[in-house]
């Protein structure tokens, strides 16, 4: 009892960092038609960024709160410079993305070198559940990944911002006849997806190696997400991350993280196969 209450909260805590990474790529695409194959770079960034504010001997909550922030900056920096040139240009934009991604990683290394980097979670308790310890910070990443996407599906679907969001989505051009501004909104979509990258990097960096490579491991499951869940509803990556990571986390505790990987390409290619455009692709919002 002990063993799977630990592995379904290990999944869950998985699962919902996912849901953080996918949610951005997925809000980008639906508006903007953008695949941003920079995703992975940008969660590097936000858990650099800690790390970077924390050897600076700035408070772990001050970093928590400026890596979104920075991420998003850097963001818009990237649609403002690059992504808004391309926008019609679909394979241009996986490509150029692919390039910022190369950029961003190179220049992550120039600045603090191939290797490893760590830092520490603000606090190291452990709390009983049900007779089992577990980490309090593990559960604290729920609480920030629960919250985050909680406010995600609010400002979409219960604000005047979200209504506004989902016309340009739905059609773009008649959207910009009605008066609403899509170019503000490419700018806001895009800034805020970098963020929520950022933030999940950030809160993931006191319990993982912060090297270079760290954003592939997020962005391969959380496009896989949006595949298998669809790019037509929000809800698509939160089915999609919670089918594939609580596949990948139960695979790799009960068994090894090869078969794990082994077992979500075999489900995402036959969920795939079924239902082409994702479980909720023709639910678009």
């Amino acid at each position: 009892m002990d063993q799977a209450l630990l592995l379904l909260l290990d999944a869950a805590n998985y699962v919902l960092v996912i849901v953080l990474v996918a949610m951005g790529l997925v809000i980008v695409f639906g508006l903007m038609r953008v695949i941003n194959m920079a995703h992975g770079e940008l969660f590097l960034l936000g858990a650099y960024t800690l790390v970077m504010l924390q050897q600076a001997g700035v408070s772990y909550w001050v970093g928590l709160i400026a890596a979104p922030l920075l991420v998003g900056c850097v963001g818009l920096l990237m649609e403002e410079l690059v992504i808004r040139h391309i926008y019609h240009r679909f394979l241009d934009t996986i490509l150029a993305t692919w390039g910022l991604s190369i950029m961003i990683k190179q220049g992550v290394i120039l600045l603090f070198g191939p290797g490893a980097q760590s830092t520490a979670a603000p606090f190291a308790a452990q709390l009983d559940l049900l007779g089992t310890a577990y980490p309090a910070y593990r559960l604290f990443i729920m609480g920030v990944a629960l919250l985050v996407v909680g406010g995600t599906f609010y400002l979409f679907f219960r604000t005047r911002f979200g209504l506004a969001a989902r016309a340009v989505i739905a059609n773009r051009d008649t959207a910009a006849c009605l008066g609403l501004s899509t170019r503000a909104f490419d700018r806001a979509t895009f800034a805020y997806g970098a963020a929520l990258a950022g933030l999940a990097g950030a809160v993931m960096a006191p319990i993982m190696s912060v090297d270079p490579q760290m954003g592939l491991g997020f962005l391969i499951p959380a496009f896989l997400s949006i595949l298998v869940g669809g790019a037509g509803h929000l809800g698509g990556p939160v089915l999609g991350a919670g089918l594939i990571g609580a596949t990948d986390s139960v695979t790799a505790s009960l068994w090894s993280p090869v078969l794990a990987q082994v077992v979500v390409f075999t489900m995402a290619v036959i969920a795939i196969r079924i239902f082409p455009s994702g479980i909720l692709g023709g639910a678009r919002k």
